[in-house]
């Protein structure tokens, strides 16, 4: 695509593009001379418009998956939807107001060295909410090696730090499977890059446009924001057109490509001449192949079963169509209870509630998947359920370690050693042989990590993934909202994997290189009886979480107005789960 045409062939597209971006430039001029109060004042605007349209938005969501109204599963949309959201809204507006007021956006989060130069910046727990919800689960974000604390606390703001200086207008081209992703990516575009936005929906999620256009009305009336949908002639017309400054995506790197460098022969000419058609900056979050890996140790059958679930809502979480799904399990093969967690893995995997493969392809994809590995085992629940296993590490022609299947197939491979042979190993496989940096999951006994020491903190900072989830699915740094969320930095448009960028980032730092999540090896009560510090339950993302959709509809409720009082109730949820 170019940036040549002045003029769009509007009627044949069914929107004015022209004038479509002409108003948001009207409204990036009044943008600038906004100040930082009024901003937030917008945000918390939003934030009420969504709390408001959350029950419609759910029962919408539900319909487009194939979700009954009464499974569980609904909760799932409830915390991927408008939860994540609100959440956001709650703790960008608080890094808005200390910036309003001239105080250190850093000022309540603690700051300390992480390896290889690193900083690490502590966002969960952030309060003292976080503290009982969230109760032994941390998060950090880790900056790039050299960057000071000066440095950190004087870079936060990123846009707002000079909010007069805007940065034209931004063209998001929405995600198709997780409904909360394409607000968080226009909030970012507005807040972090300081621009105003045009939303080109995917066409999976037009049922929700009347919700997206309800909750960004407060922006919409001010010309900060224009929601539109249709095709990819639509996003192709929007991103060549000269008045959009830059463009982001969440997608596929096809998608991605198609639009840096166009199709077909001319796309394959442009790449290999280093000469984009898309003559703007370009963002993204593309997805990869997600590794878990599986650190030996003494596990009891209560943990091997826990942990399996765990593996499992990794992989069929949204019937396995996220970016950031578990797609290859790699095991210790001298573990002595590698039988037992397989034994245990299958029958989480078949447990799991059933539910459709909605994605559009998704049943395409696990046909072929299954075709190229004859071996590979129906677990139950739907017939598109798939373990393979057997996966060689070393095999250049694998396609499960190249191919995102972006449905329920899940890998298995193995390689020898335990303690920190296997532990090495296995981090330069996952660096190496598994397509993406997106994210990447431990799982480790505590006498695991224990017996490790200074080595298993290490291991993490030699993960190139851009979240890194220990005994913690990544997909929590999704919905963390002052944690960092893209891959691993470096990627070109050339070669551009897990993407270019991160979003969320409510604490607006500059200079970040990924997010670690940790969580408890075990849930309470057993984790208390075990010696961890920790009091939470089964975590409420788990698919077997029988109370998940109560639990995902009261913490919404919480997030729009945190009250002590909500506490309780949102307890006793989680906890019958």
């Amino acid at each position: 695509m170019t940036t040549t045409d002045t003029t769009t062939d509007s009627p044949a597209l069914g929107v004015d593009v022209d004038a479509l971006v002409a108003r948001l430039a009207e409204g990036e001029r009044a943008w600038a001379g906004t100040p930082l109060s009024e901003r937030r004042d917008l945000l918390l605007d939003v934030g009420a418009a969504t709390a408001a349209v959350a029950g419609e938005w759910v029962r919408t969501a539900a319909g487009i998956k194939g979700l009954d109204a009464g499974s569980p599963l609904v909760g799932e949309e409830w915390l991927s939807g408008p939860y994540a959201v609100l959440g956001y809204v709650q703790a960008l507006q608080d890094t808005l107001r200390r910036l309003a007021e001239g105080s250190d956006v850093l000022a309540d989060c603690r700051v300390r060295p992480a390896p290889g130069g690193r900083l690490a910046v502590q966002v969960v727990p952030y309060d003292t909410f976080d503290k009982l919800l969230l109760n032994g689960f941390h998060a950090e974000v880790w900056t790039k090696p050299g960057t000071t604390e000066r440095a950190l606390r004087a870079g936060a703001g990123l846009g707002q730090l000079t909010p007069e200086d805007t940065r034209g207008v931004a063209l998001v081209l929405g995600a198709g499977n997780i409904f909360s992703i394409t607000p968080l990516d226009v909030l970012y575009q507005l807040f972090a890059e300081n621009r105003t936005v045009v939303l080109k929906l995917n066409p999976v999620t037009d049922p929700l446009a009347d919700v997206f256009r309800a909750v960004f009305r407060p922006l919409t009336d001010r010309r900060l924001v224009e929601i539109v949908t249709g095709g990819p002639d639509v996003g192709g017309a929007l991103a060549r057109h000269p008045g959009i400054a830059a463009v982001h995506m969440t997608g596929s790197a096809a998608t991605h490509d198609a639009v840096v460098w166009g199709t077909g022969d001319d796309a394959a000419a442009a790449k290999a001449a280093g000469r984009p058609k898309l003559d703007k900056p370009m963002t993204s979050e593309l997805g990869g192949v997600g590794p878990v890996i599986v650190l030996p140790g003494e596990w009891s059958a209560a943990d091997l079963r826990f942990q399996a679930e765990h593996v499992a809502t990794q992989r069929l979480h949204n019937s396995g169509s996220n970016c950031i799904a578990a797609q290859v399990v790699i095991l210790s093969a001298d573990w002595p209870q590698k039988d037992a967690f397989l034994h245990a893995l299958r029958r989480a995997l078949a447990a799991a509630p059933a539910r459709p493969a909605w994605y559009p392809g998704s049943e395409d994809r696990v046909r072929s998947a299954r075709a190229l590995h004859p071996a590979a085992e129906e677990v139950g629940g739907t017939p598109e359920r798939t373990l393979i296993t057997g996966l060689d590490l070393t095999d250049p022609d694998e396609t499960a370690f190249s191919t995102e299947y972006f449905g329920p197939v899940l890998g298995v491979a193995e390689l020898p050693g335990t303690g920190a042979a296997f532990l090495d190993a296995a981090v330069a496989a996952a660096n190496d042989r598994l397509h993406g940096t997106l994210g990447a999951n431990l799982i480790a006994h505590p006498e695991t990590v224990k017996a490790l020491g200074l080595r298993f903190r290490a291991a993490i900072a030699e993960l190139r993934y851009g979240t890194v989830g220990v005994n913690a699915w990544t997909g929590i740094g999704y919905l963390t909202p002052r944690a960092t969320w893209g891959a691993f930095p470096g990627h070109t448009l050339a070669d551009v994997r897990s993407g270019i960028g991160v979003v969320h980032n409510a604490l607006l730092l500059d200079d970040t290189e990924r997010t670690v999540v940790t969580g408890p090896f075990r849930p309470a009560p057993r984790s208390v009886l075990h010696g961890e510090l920790a009091l939470s339950p089964k975590p409420p993302w788990f698919t077997t979480h029988t109370a998940a959709a109560r639990t995902g509809e009261l913490l919404t409720d919480f997030a729009a107005r945190p009250s002590w009082r909500k506490l309780p109730g949102v307890i006793a949820a989680a906890m019958r789960g």
